[in-house]
């Protein structure tokens, strides 16, 4: 089978696994499963599961330049709403479970405590990237203008790990762990900008045009 006729295959299978970890939280909670505390066990779930789709979809970009397989590109839509989709669970979790729409209690807690104003700018910056990911969004707001807004995602992620790291009071195994693949992941865009542009200087008539990020 061609690899074009496969994508759409595999599309649907990972549509469906990225639905699993929300049937598993389902139930757990119908079987009692959620633990001692169940709030702080589908936060930290629904939070855990919107950083790694997040991440997910960045290293998309990577991939695809490494294995020269630019079909992967069809999948970073998909990971990035799903990272939207599970974050929105996680705030949601926050608002609803913890604080029962309380908003007299919400709204100073994102102002006076830095893991959740970190937490909820990450959610924030991710709104308008998930309302404009649409094909249509594309042809109305330009190519290059529409690249331009959805680099916002790298503020996004940073911000998430900072509220997971600042979260975190003794153990950061975790919260490291996904800094360090963010990281990774800024480096390579980094790195791979320099080095288009270093190209691009060196060549004398038509020049190489930098990847994008």
């Amino acid at each position: 089978m061609s690899r074009s006729r496969l994508i759409p295959i595999v599309k649907v299978v990972v549509f469906i696994a990225a639905l699993l970890p929300l049937v598993w939280l389902v139930w757990k909670a119908l079987h009692e499963d959620l633990g001692a505390n169940p709030v702080e066990f589908i936060t930290h779930a629904t939070g855990d599961w919107a950083l790694t789709f997040l991440l997910s979809s960045l290293a998309i970009t990577p991939l695809r330049k490494i294995a020269k397989f630019s079909e992967l590109i069809r999948f970073r839509r998909m990971l990035g709403l799903y990272g939207f989709f599970y974050a929105s669970l996680h705030l949601l979790t926050f608002v609803g479970l913890d604080h029962h729409f309380a908003w007299a209690e919400v709204l100073p807690d994102v102002y006076k405590r830095p893991f959740v104003t970190a937490g909820f700018t990450a959610w924030l910056l991710m709104v308008p990237l998930a309302l404009t990911s649409t094909t249509w969004s594309i042809r109305k707001l330009g190519g290059k203008n529409w690249q331009r807004l959805h680099r916002l995602v790298y503020f996004s992620a940073i911000a998430a790990v900072v509220h997971y790291w600042w979260l975190v009071k003794k153990d950061i195994t975790d919260p490291l762990i996904y800094a360090v693949i963010l990281g990774v992941l800024l480096g390579f865009r980094i790195a791979a900008k320099f080095v288009g542009r270093r190209s691009g200087s060196v060549g004398s008539s038509s020049p190489v045009v930098a990847p994008r990020p």
